[in-house]
């Protein structure tokens, strides 16, 4: 606390020290030390996790002693808390750079220097370092469904995105204040928002495979306002990126660049503050609870927001005035009208995730459902990728064709000759695959006709077969529910699968369904408690050239589980045996854990076992192993006990074998070439890194 409170003060300082000619050495130095004070509080937090300080609140609730030391690590960004450090943090040490390369004006770095205040602001109202009140052996840890390794790199790689649209947001201010010409300073924003947009773009793709991989719904990106507050600023990231090339040409378009910038980085505020703040807390599985941080965001993003259209608004009668565009069939005029319709798309999701709020100002909260995004957008991203495919053919300036559009009529009937071949029959997702491909055609035409340099070619490539992907691994999805039989063949979508049952793994902490797919072995896993629950499922997936095969197991209703309570000294019985608790002991360990003995007779009508069943008992639960009577017929399973030990709670199993062998329903779906959103999703992050360098 006391180093992110130096690190606010020395921000502050900073900024002042900028503001004055005369200190601005001192501005250097205490932006360094700013910088080394949110290091140092960083390292500290993770320091705390990796030793167990569970007399903190934060590692508490994100960490466990018997987490592995990746998903340890992970848990520094897992909650609100760390996640506003890792987000101070990567600024800062962008901030660092940009001071030791001098690649900002002074005025810049003030302006740097007050986001990085405000950031330390909301780190300190939603501080990682506060008390736990509780006393406590050992943490919550992570949620089962984030300790994927996906998830533990999704949120640094967003935050990664997030913190650097903060530097094109920094770089036009900064012009606005200095009267800096565009040419001093554009590559080098563009730089940045090529970075930025890449890390944020390859965190939301990361996360839509996660979803696909692992929460077993057979989709990527439902449309979930928490996703869409990601989505959006990348959205408007791309807007600056493509409006910044066209000032590039025309001077005239800088306003625009300005205003993409500005709101850019704002739609990064304006996220973080609906998922925060517990808006969303009704109306999505991914959003935070609410408490009073989200007035804290609120009003850091009215601040970065009025501040940045204020000053565009006292500067805009100092921007480059003349014309946007030489004629309606330039490059420049294309470009621009795909940016407006990138805005349009933008604006709809905006909206969209926004409904909660807004219906909760005027009476009773409320959510679009996600039809209303596909309806909305599917239209608008048709003729955007229209739009990519004619601008790409052309020169800028006016007149000047680099190719003939004909070929394009090809690369359109195959694209929609591969929706119906998929299953697609409505007729927006055909033509939107008849667009996406005719766009990857448009950019390998531009390449060859040097209208395009490779960077820019290959992110337009891997657009494009995304949005093919869009269509058949969606509309082209089929899904199907069947039970499965033990060693039985089914033949499901032109596929054979033979189910072949489930076993334990990782002493009992996971089990897995296991599948045969047209000969390949594949498996679904279930995560366990350690009180044998099931704490997270993940799909079975056979990956072929043609698509997945995609397979998500329900748990059988009548698993021959049964759970009865016993008072001491009396019987119970189930549809095989009966039961009596004998007695019980009950002892605290060195640990803090409480060791619970319980002795049961167990009887078949004619003979009699006597058993000795375990529980260890945590604060936060406990775990216990089942025990077998009869020769394995039955397993018995300690799951509770009253403090008087007058009664237990006894969970009585069938064999092993039996329940390994229980037949299960799955949901059996089919992805047809869905490894192109894949495909797609790395050569757009690729290609805009690559562009960096040119």
């Amino acid at each position: 606390m006391i180093s992110l409170m130096l690190a606010l003060l020395l921000s502050l300082g900073a900024v002042l020290c900028f503001a004055n000619e005369k200190w601005q050495s001192k501005g250097r130095m205490l932006t360094i030390l700013s910088c080394g004070l949110v290091a140092v509080a960083s390292v500290y937090l993770l320091v705390l996790i990796l030793n167990n300080r569970f007399d903190i609140s934060y590692v508490a609730n994100y960490s466990a002693r018997e987490l592995p030391l990746v998903y340890k690590v992970s848990a520094f960004w897992a909650g609100q808390q760390g996640s506003f450090l890792l987000w101070l943090l990567i600024h800062a040490g962008a901030g660092l750079f940009l001071l030791l390369k001098r690649a900002l004006p002074v005025p810049g770095m003030a302006v740097y220097m007050a986001l990085q205040a405000l950031l330390s602001v909301l780190v300190l109202a939603k501080s990682p370092f506060v008390p736990n009140p509780n006393v406590v052996e050992n943490g919550i840890g992570l949620n089962p469904l984030l300790q994927d390794p996906w998830m533990a790199v999704h949120p640094p790689i967003i935050f990664v995105g997030y913190a650097l649209l903060a530097v094109p947001f920094v770089y036009g201010a900064a012009a606005l204040l200095t009267g800096q010409q565009a040419k001093d300073w554009l590559p080098a924003a563009r730089r940045w928002a090529l970075i930025a947009w890449s890390f944020l773009g390859a965190g939301i793709f990361i996360g839509g495979y996660w979803a696909y991989k692992v929460l077993g719904w057979g989709g990527f990106w439902g449309w979930d306002p928490v996703e869409n507050s990601s989505l959006v600023p990348w959205l408007a990231a791309g807007i600056y990126i493509h409006v910044l090339r066209a000032a590039q040409i025309r001077p005239a378009v800088i306003t625009m660049v300005h205003l993409a910038g500005i709101f850019a980085y704002g739609l990064v505020i304006y996220g973080t503050f609906l998922t925060r703040s517990g808006i969303l807390g009704d109306f999505s599985v991914h959003s935070f609870a609410g408490d009073s941080i989200g007035l804290s965001i609120a009003l850091v993003n009215a601040i970065v927001l009025l501040a940045g259209l204020l000053l565009l608004m006292a500067k805009a009668g100092s921007l480059p005035k003349g014309e946007y565009y030489p004629s309606y069939d330039s490059r420049e005029f294309i470009l621009l009208l795909g940016a407006l319709l990138l805005v349009f798309v933008g604006v709809i999701i905006f909206l969209g995730m926004s409904m909660p709020l807004f219906t909760q100002l005027i009476g009773k909260p409320a959510a679009v459902d996600t039809d209303f995004y596909v309806r909305t957008t599917m239209p608008l991203a048709i003729v955007m990728l229209l739009a990519a495919s004619c601008a790409l053919l052309r020169g800028y300036g006016q007149g000047r064709v680099l190719a003939s559009g004909a070929p394009l009529i090809v690369w359109g009937l195959a694209g929609a000759g591969a929706a119906y071949a998929a299953g697609v029959r409505q007729l927006l997702p055909c033509l939107l695959a008849a667009v996406s491909l005719s766009a990857v055609g448009a950019a390998v035409i531009a390449w060859h006709k040097h209208g395009l340099r490779t960077g820019g070619a290959v992110a337009h490539i891997g657009l494009g077969l995304s949005c093919l992907a869009f269509v058949l691994a969606g509309s082209g999805s089929q899904s199907y529910s069947q039970e499965l039989q033990v060693g039985e063949k089914y033949q499901i979508f032109g596929h054979e699968i033979c189910y072949q049952g489930q076993e334990f793994a990782d002493g009992n902490k996971a089990k897995y369904y296991l599948y045969q797919v047209d000969g390949q072995a594949v498996r679904a896993l279930t995560k366990l408690h350690a009180n044998g629950a099931d704490a997270a499922r993940e799909p079975a997936i056979a990956k072929g050239i043609g698509g997945d095969v995609y397979l998500a197991p329900t748990p059988p209703k009548d698993n021959g589980r049964t759970e009865m309570i016993l008072k001491h000294g009396r019987m119970g019985m189930d549809e095989e045996l009966g039961y009596r608790f004998e007695d019980a002991a009950i002892e605290q360990q060195v640990d803090g854990t409480v060791l619970v003995t319980a002795k049961v007779g167990v009887t078949d009508g004619t003979t009699i076992e006597e058993v000795q069943l375990h529980l260890t008992a945590t604060k936060d639960g406990g775990n216990s192993e089942p025990v077998e009577v009869f020769n394995g017929q039955r397993r018995l399973r300690l799951t509770g006990i009253t403090q008087n030990s007058s009664q237990i709670r006894l969970e009585s199993m069938p064999s092993l074998a039996a329940e390994l062998n229980q037949p299960i329903t799955a949901s059996v779906s089919v992805k047809p070439c869905i490894w192109l959103l894949w495909l797609g999703a790395v050569l757009v992050c690729a290609g805009t890194l690559w562009a960096v360098k040119k």
